[in-house]
C-alpha cells in the first residue's frame, strides 16, 4: 500500500458544486485549485474529485464521454496537471474518479459500435446478437442504429455498459463473452491506458465506481476480482505509489482483488445508514438508535480482511443526503468523533464540515433525482451566492441554500464552537496518534444491541486509545476493562471509571490513552 494512505484524510469535491472561477455558474478546476489552502488548513491532505471528464452531463460526469479530455466547462487538462503540482507542493494528493463500467452514448467507442460492419469497437459493450434478445437481469438500449441486437446499459438508460466479459457464459448465448475474449481483452486494455495517461501526468490514484459490477454473470464476484489483480499487478510494475479506492462494498473482495480500501455503501448489507440516516439515526441524541448490526458486519468485514482495517467510512457523499438532513450541529460534532477515530481513510464530503444542509424540494439536475440537494454550492461566505461565484443567481446550475441563516466557511471558521473547529481538531488529533489512523487496529469494547455508548479499543503498536461515543441525551455506564482519566479529545464533558464501570455523560465523546 502507498506509503501516504497511512494517515490519509480525503476531502471529497463535487467540481461543478465547489468554486466558479469564470461566472457561469459551474464550478471548475481553477476554483478547487484556489481553495487547496482551505483543505489543507482544515487538515485534509487528499482529494477526490468526482468526475471531471468531457461528457453529456445526463448524470453529473459518470456518463464519459472521452476519458483523456477534461471537461471543457471545467477547464483544460492543462488546469488539472496545475492542480496536481500545487497539491503536491502543499503534500496533498489527488485521486480522480475512474468510471470504468459503462461511458456515455455519445462516446466515440458506442458510435463505432452501433455500426451494423465490424470494427475493432463491435465487441467493446455488451450487445446482445439480437435486436428482440434482452440481455438477463439488465435493462437495455435498442433500436436505434442499424445494428441488429439490444445493448445492455447500466443505471441509466444512456450508459451503455462496457464488456469485460462474463465469468460463466451461456453456450446457449453466443454473445455472451468469456473474459479472455479479444473484445473483453480490449477493453480492460484500454482501461489501463486510461489509468497510465492520467498516472503520467501527475494524479495520485483512484476511486473506481462501482469496481465490482464489471464482469457479468459473477455472482461470487471471482470474475471481477481476477481483472482487478490484473490491475494491480499493472499498477505495482508501472505506478506503485497509486492508491486504488474502491466503491464495491464488500471489502473482503475489493482487497483481494488489490484495491488499497473499499468504502461502506449507503445501500447493501453494511447497515451505515443505521448510524446517520433513518428513522432513528444511532448518532441522534434522542438515543433510540441501534449500531450493533453495523458493528456485527464491520467486524466480519474486518476479520475478512485480515484485519487490515482498511474500510472507508465517508461522512457523505453526492448519492447521500447531507448528515444535517438528519442531525443537529451537536450531533454532527460527535458523528465526526466516532468517524474521524476509525480505521480506514476518512472521508469528508465538501460542506459537510461546515453542516452544509439537504436543499428541499429541488428540481433534478444532470440526473440527481433526490440526490439533487446534496450537491448544492459550497457556502463559503456571506457576498453574492455565498463566495461560490459572481454569476447571475438564475446561472447557478444548481440553487444555493437561500436560508439567510446558511451556514458559511467564514462564520464557522470564525467559531471556535463550531462543526468546521471540532473537525479541524479532531483530524489534528488523529494525525498526532498513529493509532487513531488507518491502519491502526481496532477492537469493540462496548456494542450492544439498542444500547449506548459505542466504545472500541485503537491500537498501534504499544500506543493504545480508548474511544468511547455517546450521542444520546442521558448518561450512560458500561463495563470496561481499562480505566480512563486525562482525555486525549473529550467533548461533552469527561468521562469517569470505578470499579471497572465507566459513567459518561450525555451527547458525549472521548478519546483516552495512556492504557
Amino acid at each position: 500500500m502507498p506509503e501516504w494512505l497511512n494517515n490519509a484524510v480525503f476531502y471529497e469535491i463535487y467540481p461543478q458544486s465547489f468554486k466558479d472561477t469564470n461566472a457561469d455558474g459551474i464550478g471548475d478546476i481553477n476554483g478547487i485549485t484556489e481553495k487547496l489552502g482551505y483543505i489543507k488548513d482544515l487538515g485534509c491532505n487528499a482529494i477526490w474529485l468526482n468526475p471531471c471528464f468531457k461528457s453529456p452531463f445526463g448524470d453529473a460526469g459518470y456518463d464519459v464521454e472521452d476519458y483523456y479530455t477534461v471537461a471543457p466547462r471545467y477547464g483544460t487538462n492543462e488546469d488539472l496537471v496545475r492542480l496536481f503540482d500545487e497539491a503536491h507542493e502543499l503534500g496533498m494528493h489527488v485521486i480522480l474518479d475512474l468510471v470504468p463500467g459503462h461511458t456515455a452514448v455519445t462516446h466515440e467507442w458506442f458510435k463505432q459500435s452501433m455500426k451494423a460492419g465490424r470494427n475493432e469497437f463491435t465487441d467493446r459493450y455488451v450487445w446482445t446478437d439480437g435486436i428482440w434478445v434482452h440481455p438477463d437481469g439488465m435493462n437495455c438500449i435498442r433500436g436505434i442504429s442499424d445494428r441488429d441486437g439490444s445493448c445492455a446499459v447500466n443505471f441509466f438508460s444512456h450508459q451503455p455498459a462496457l464488456n469485460y466479459g462474463f465469468y460463466k457464459p451461456d453456450p446457449d448465448k453466443k454473445w455472451q463473452q468469456s473474459m479472455d475474449d479479444e473484445g473483453p481483452r480490449a477493453t480492460l486494455e484500454a482501461m489501463k491506458d486510461i489509468m497510465r495517461f492520467w498516472l503520467g501526468l501527475g494524479c495520485d490514484g483512484f476511486r473506481v465506481d462501482m469496481a465490482g459490477s464489471l464482469v457479468k454473470n459473477d455472482e461470487d464476484g471471482k470474475g471481477t476480482i481476477k481483472l482487478w489483480q490484473e490491475v494491480r499487478e499493472f499498477l505495482d510494475s508501472e505506478f506503485p505509489n497509486a492508491a486504488m479506492v474502491s466503491e464495491w462494498g464488500e471489502p473482503d473482495k475489493s482487497l483481494t482483488g488489490g484495491f488499497h480500501m473499499d468504502f461502506l455503501l449507503h445501500f447493501g448489507p453494511s447497515h451505515y445508514n443505521d448510524l446517520f440516516r433513518c428513522e432513528e439515526p444511532y448518532f441522534s441524541s434522542r438515543g433510540k438508535g441501534d449500531a450493533s448490526a453495523f458493528v456485527r458486519k464491520y467486524i466480519e468485514n474486518y476479520q475478512k480482511t485480515e484485519r487490515k482495517g482498511l474500510i472507508c467510512i465517508p461522512s457523505g457523499n453526492h448519492d447521500m443526503d447531507r448528515l444535517a438532513r438528519s442531525l443537529n450541529p451537536d450531533e454532527i460534532k460527535i458523528a465526526f468523533a466516532f468517524l474521524l477515530s476509525m480505521p480506514g481513510a476518512p472521508f469528508i464530503y465538501y460542506g459537510d464540515e461546515i453542516g452544509m444542509r439537504y436543499v428541499e424540494n429541488l428540481t433534478s439536475v444532470e440526473g440527481g433525482y433526490g440526490r439533487t440537494g446534496s450537491r448544492s454550492p459550497m457556502q463559503w461566505d456571506g457576498t453574492t451566492n455565498a463566495g461560490f461565484g459572481s454569476s447571475a443567481p438564475e446561472k447557478l446550475y444548481i440553487p444555493i441554500d437561500k436560508d439567510k441563516d446558511r451556514p458559511t466557511v467564514e462564520k464557522q471558521t470564525a467559531d471556535d464552537a463550531s462543526i468546521y473547529s471540532e473537525v479541524r481538531r479532531l483530524i489534528g488529533i488523529r494525525q498526532s496518534h498513529k493509532a487513531l489512523q488507518s491502519c491502526g487496529e481496532i477492537e469493540f469494547i462496548h456494542a450492544e444491541e439498542n444500547s449506548y455508548p459505542l466504545s472500541y479499543l485503537r491500537s498501534s503498536g504499544d500506543e493504545k486509545i480508548l474511544v468511547i461515543i455517546n450521542p444520546s441525551d442521558k448518561e450512560q455506564k458500561f463495563t470496561c476493562p481499562y480505566p480512563v482519566s486525562t482525555p486525549i479529545y473529550s467533548i461533552g464533558g469527561n468521562a469517569d471509571s470505578s470499579n471497572g464501570v465507566i459513567t459518561v455523560p450525555p451527547c458525549f465523546a472521548g478519546f483516552y490513552g495512556g492504557l
